[in-house]
């Protein structure tokens, strides 16, 4: 009886040591899974990580190096054709580089900028990523280029003038700096009058253009609308529309977004 008792005992450990190497494996397997795992979260994780990390100004460079004879990242710039993001989208699907959310960014500042700006003139043409001939600028495009150059410009002109009464004088030299203080404040009190005798001169507003609703089904690309853009319509094309999101391109070649309830017709 001790004899079989014994033999049941020593039977006992090899299965639970067979059972223990079992379990040892299956708990290493499962360990090299999850590293594995991890590594790959890890990875996609510093892919994402260097996409976000390009600016919109890489991405203009990007574009002037893929399309030299479309963008320039200096000297004179060339007015794009409208509906070119649709172009740029198609030509660059699969590109990792630019998705088409960072490729509307860089066309907005691209296309804001005051070089850009400077470049809408009534009798230049508009080019494609060719850099052919599209159309010609005419005299309301160009208008509305230079009055958007206009208050990019005061308001940059603004934010300096405040930046520089915002500083405190040198400690050096406590009255040159409250002397400087004093001239920007009567610049601009010069400059304020100017304006508001500016104002008064000008000539009265239109009368308002009443506007309808564009249905859905008209809502499509290629068509001149009027978009609501705060207090003002501004006239544009449709470029690009996915569901109540609607990208429209105003006659300066800046590219917006918004929804179906901001497009009107006159």
């Amino acid at each position: 009886m001790p004899t079989f008792v014994g033999k049941s005992r020593t039977i006992s450990s090899r299965a639970e040591l067979k059972f223990l190497k079992v379990v040892f494996m299956e708990n290493k397997t499962e360990s090299e899974v999850k590293v594995v795992a991890e590594t790959a979260v890890e990875t996609t994780s510093n892919v994402e990580a260097e996409v976000k990390r390009i600016s919109t100004k890489e991405i203009i460079a990007y574009l002037a190096e893929k399309f030299p004879t479309c963008f320039s990242i200096e000297g004179h710039a060339k007015p794009l054709k409208i509906g070119i993001f649709q172009d740029l989208a198609e030509k660059l699907a699969g590109d990792e580089t630019v998705s088409k959310t960072r490729l509307r960014q860089a066309l907005r500042h691209y296309t804001s900028s005051w070089r850009y700006l400077k470049a809408i003139k009534v009798g230049s043409f508009r080019v494609d990523i060719d850099g052919n001939d599209s159309a010609e600028i005419d005299q309301e495009q160009a208008d509305y280029a230079s009055k958007t150059l206009k208050e990019s410009q005061e308001k940059f002109g603004n934010k300096n003038a405040k930046d520089k009464v915002a500083k405190k004088p040198y400690k050096g030299n406590t009255n040159k700096g409250t002397k400087s203080v004093n001239k920007d404040s009567t610049d601009n009190s010069r400059k304020e009058k100017f304006n508001s005798v500016k104002s008064s001169k000008r000539a009265p507003a239109k009368a308002a253009v009443k506007l309808k609703p564009v249905e859905t089904s008209n809502v499509v690309v290629g068509k001149n609308i009027k978009v609501q853009l705060g207090q003002s319509s501004m006239d544009a094309v449709i470029t690009e529309v996915s569901g109540k999101d609607v990208s429209v391109q105003l006659n300066s070649g800046m590219v917006v977004k918004t929804q179906v309830k901001n497009i009107f017709t006159e």
